[in-house]
């Protein structure tokens, strides 16, 4: 009887125990990137003894000495993507953990609450630990932003044009030629084509002058073909210009391919022509506008004269025993040094995809949880009332002794 006592109460230990991990997770329903525990049972040794029958028999007994906590398993399921809107945020579709890197310690975790610190550095959010990329050669390196807030501006060196010049115009004017200077200052040509085939046939004069009355060009020709298209060595104009406190930029206005008919041609049209701006190179200078993480980690970034730019790729890491990861709060686990880790990006090796702007919510299931509930307060009533009966039969043991 007295071993009875200790076996029921080792199944209050253990189920209270089990309280314990329950409460844990459902404490953590809407912690991002949480995994749940479950408590391992497990019977404790037994009193074995062989007894032999008078007919040469024997008889096995095994009596168990109760029950113990013999630890947990995490469970590693996906937790569901939740939409967050904040560009970084990102949450991992599939295998992997995102690698954190302190001084002294590297960390894994799913919960991808991440931002940018004064330095320009991708860091864990509320964690004194920076968020690790992963190179082209499969090398680590931390992400930082500092030295691309800004897009420094791009001089216009080509204007491409397009479109008709016709033969029966006199002249054509294209009044606002956007030009941008090696400072990112912004500038205004305007063309002024005249007819010279008088002259020369199927030739144009190319006047340029910018918002000042700078005259850029004077007299600088183009010819067609007699097919309507660029003549070779006559399908651009090239010009040099310097602003006040810009550097010297050389410009090409250029009027197509010689033979082709993609960019300018002279067709006869009456004296209506629509040669125009196709395109151009230059960029003003800009500002970082957003951020944001592709599907396979990659962090671009949007700047306000609409350019854009890749600042590293987010590195992912999977272990061949999961079991074996310590969590430490936080939303992080340490691996032993002993666990085989691989390492890559994002949709390569068995790594699965980026999602940005979302994060992975607990994987925590209430049902469950209330189940175990159920089950771990029915065990510890059970083992209690186990102490109960024991106690009562000890106590009417001694009362025997007394009447005796």
């Amino acid at each position: 009887m007295f071993g009875s006592v200790y076996t029921g109460l080792s199944g209050l230990i253990a189920f209270s125990k089990g309280l314990d991990v329950i409460s844990n997770n459902v404490a953590n329903l809407n912690t991002p990137g949480y995994k749940g525990n479950d408590l391992l049972f497990r019977d404790l040794f037994y009193r074995y003894q062989l007894s032999g029958d008078g007919d040469g028999r024997s008889t096995a007994t095994q009596i168990g000495t109760g029950v113990n906590a013999k630890g947990t398993s995490l469970r590693f399921m996906q937790g569901d993507l939740q939409q967050t809107g904040n560009a970084t945020d990102v949450a991992i579709d599939g295998n992997g953990f995102f690698i954190l890197r302190s001084e002294t310690d590297t960390f894994y975790t799913r919960a991808g609450q991440f931002e940018f610190d004064d330095s320009g550095y991708l860091v864990a959010r509320g964690a004194d630990a920076r968020v690790a990329g992963i190179d082209d050669s499969g090398n680590l390196s931390d992400i930082n932003i500092k030295g691309m807030r800004t897009n420094p501006a791009q001089p216009t060196s080509e204007v491409v044009l397009a479109n008709n010049l016709s033969t029966g115009s006199t002249s054509h004017e294209i009044p606002e030629i956007q030009i941008i200077d090696s400072l990112g200052g912004s500038h205004t040509f305007k063309m002024t084509l005249t007819n010279n085939s008088a002259a020369t046939a199927r030739s144009w004069l190319v006047n340029i002058v910018d918002e000042s009355g700078l005259q850029v060009a004077t007299d600088a020709e183009i010819r067609f073909d007699g097919d309507g298209s660029p003549l070779v060595d006559f399908n651009k104009v090239t010009v040099n210009y310097q602003p006040d406190g810009a550097l010297e930029t050389e410009i090409t206005f250029l009027f197509g391919e010689p033979g082709g008919f993609s960019g300018a041609t002279s067709f006869s049209a009456g004296t209506d022509s629509t040669l125009s701006v196709d395109s151009d190179n230059g960029v003003s200078a800009g500002v970082l506008l957003s951020t944001a993480f592709d599907s396979d980690g990659v962090l671009t970034i949007k700047y306000s004269n609409g350019e854009e730019a890749s600042s590293g790729r987010l590195a992912l890491a999977w272990f061949d025993d999961l079991q074996s990861m310590r969590q430490i709060g936080s939303g992080m686990f340490l691996a032993p040094a002993s666990s085989d880790v691989i390492v890559a990006a994002a949709n390569e090796s068995v790594m699965g995809e980026i999602s940005g702007e979302n994060l992975e919510i607990s994987n925590v299931d209430l049902t469950r949880e209330f189940t175990d509930l159920i089950i771990v307060q029915r065990g510890y009533q059970a083992s209690s009332q186990v102490l109960t009966v024991s106690n009562e039969m000890i106590q009417q043991m001694l009362d025997m002794g007394r009447k005796g």
